[in-house]
C-alpha cells in the first residue's frame, strides 16, 4: 500500500487493528478456557464481547470513509499472542498459568491502548471527530479491561502463584 499522506497511514493501521481484534477474538475463548480462576474466566468471556464492539466501530470508520472493512496482518499481535501460547504450555501448575495469562492479556491490552492511541490523533488530526470518538471509546475500553487484570492479578491471583511456589 502506498503511503504517501497520513490518511493512508490512517488507513493502514485501521486495517492492522482490524486484523489484531480478530486474531484476539481467536485468542480469548482458549485463554478462558485454560484459566482456573472464575473471575479471570469471566473477564476473558466479557473481554471477548467487548473486542467484538471494538470490530463493529473499525468497521462503522471503514465504512464512513467508504473502504472496505479489509484487514492487513498484524504481525505485533500476532508475535503477542504466539508469546502467550508459549507461556501457558510452559506454566507447571494452575496458579501460575493464571498469572501468566493475565501477563499476557495486559501485554495484548497495552499494545491496543498504544495502537488505539495512535489511530484517534491520526483522525483528530484528519478531521474526523466522529471516528476519533468511537476510537477513544475503544480505548477507554481497554484501559478498563488492562485495570480490571490488575486487580485480579494484585486481589489474589499473583499471590496465589507466589504461594503455590513457596508450597514447592
Amino acid at each position: 500500500m502506498d503511503m504517501s499522506t497520513l490518511q493512508d497511514l490512517y488507513l493502514d493501521e485501521l486495517r492492522d487493528l482490524l486484523n489484531a481484534e480478530g486474531q484476539i477474538i481467536k485468542a480469548l475463548p482458549k485463554m478462558a478456557k485454560k484459566a482456573s480462576s472464575p473471575e479471570l474466566q469471566q473477564a476473558f468471556q466479557s473481554h471477548l464481547e467487548e473486542t467484538k464492539g471494538h470490530v463493529e466501530r473499525l468497521n462503522q470508520i471503514f465504512e464512513k470513509m467508504g473502504e472496505k472493512p479489509r484487514s492487513k496482518k498484524c504481525k505485533g499481535m500476532e508475535g503477542i499472542i504466539e508469546e502467550g501460547k508459549d507461556v501457558m504450555e510452559e506454566a507447571e501448575n494452575e496458579e501460575v498459568l493464571d498469572a501468566a495469562l493475565i501477563a499476557a492479556a495486559q501485554r495484548v491490552e497495552h499494545y491496543e491502548m498504544a495502537a488505539y492511541g495512535t489511530v484517534r490523533t491520526y483522525a483528530r488530526l484528519l478531521g474526523d471527530e466522529q471516528a476519533a470518538r468511537l476510537l477513544q471509546q475503544t480505548l477507554d475500553e481497554e484501559g478498563e479491561t488492562d485495570k480490571k487484570l490488575t486487580a485480579l492479578a494484585e486481589s489474589g491471583i499473583n499471590v496465589e502463584a507466589a504461594e503455590a511456589q513457596s508450597d514447592a
